[in-house]
């Protein structure tokens, strides 16, 4: 397995340069139109949370990173933790960055949510963290458009082998093999396969990707979201048979799942 290092500082600003050089054309994403105010950051406290000099702590929307190992820790995650903490630090360390808002005020932590943006520097730090492989796109990013910008990035930087993905702990995992898929229990992953069948029951549409639902993965709808997905250009009726991407928190139900409640975790995946 190959072991993913921190990045120091001059590495990690040339990854940065080269993500800027290949992104430059891309057009900017409907991601944030509301500022919600300024400051120097002060520091960085994990790869998607920082603290402004007032004092104020930023969780970046719309990505998931690994988190910070506990002590004591040892394993993949906890190399690609400090990875993506250091890949953040590059990015912003002493930086003046804007804050813009796309979805709630805060989480439950109290962090300010939003898109940050350094100061004359178009594409937001999402977008460096996911060109540069230390980040995933989210759950739930609030814009189509802009989960489409985002979504577009991450599989640049998938295909490209850049950051996290040069490590086989973080390759997307196969439907085909629900076991090794059930050991990511309560982790946020990113699951490929066909769809064997669509079913609807009690206001829940299902997914499965086998014939025996104590044991194969299946992915799961409120049937009130699905005209969501359907303005997004999934309709889930018609999915079986096609190969998708899913992405969300493993979750154990017989088999393992993954509920989806935003459309940009379901992406088709025949051609990509």
């Amino acid at each position: 397995m190959s072991v993913l290092k921190p990045t120091v500082a001059i590495l990690a600003l040339g990854l940065l340069a080269v993500t800027i050089a290949r992104a430059g054309s891309a057009p900017a994403p409907d991601c944030g139109n509301e500022p919600l105010g300024s400051g120097n950051v002060s520091r960085v406290i994990d790869g998607r949370t920082i603290q402004l000099e007032a004092g104020r702590l930023v969780r970046l929307a719309a990505i998931e990173v690994p988190p910070m190992p506990l002590p004591q820790e040892s394993g993949p995650q906890t190399k690609a933790g400090l990875a993506a903490k250091a890949a953040l630090e590059a990015i912003l360390a002493g930086r003046n960055v804007t804050l813009k808002k796309l979805g709630p005020d805060a989480d439950r932590y109290g962090r300010v949510v939003a898109h940050v943006f350094v100061e004359n520097q178009e594409l937001s730090v999402q977008q460096q963290m996911l060109a540069q492989g230390f980040a995933r796109v989210g759950s739930d990013v609030g814009s189509r458009s802009c989960a489409a910008a985002l979504l577009a990035v991450e599989n640049t930087a998938r295909r490209d082998g850049a950051g996290l993905w040069r490590d086989p702990y973080y390759a997307v995992a196969r439907a085909d093999n629900p076991a090794k898929v059930l050991t990511e229990r309560g982790r946020f992953t990113l699951v490929e396969g066909k769809v064997l069948s669509v079913r609807e029951r009690r206001g829940t549409i299902y997914l499965n990707f086998g014939r025996r639902f104590s044991t194969d993965f299946t992915v799961t709808i409120a049937k009130r979201n699905e005209s969501a997905f359907a303005r997004a250009g999934i309709a889930l009726k018609k999915l079986a048979g096609r190969n998708i991407r899913v992405r969300g928190i493993i979750e154990e139900r017989g088999g393992p799942w993954i509920e989806a409640a935003h459309p940009e975790q379901i992406e088709l995946a025949d051609n990509s």
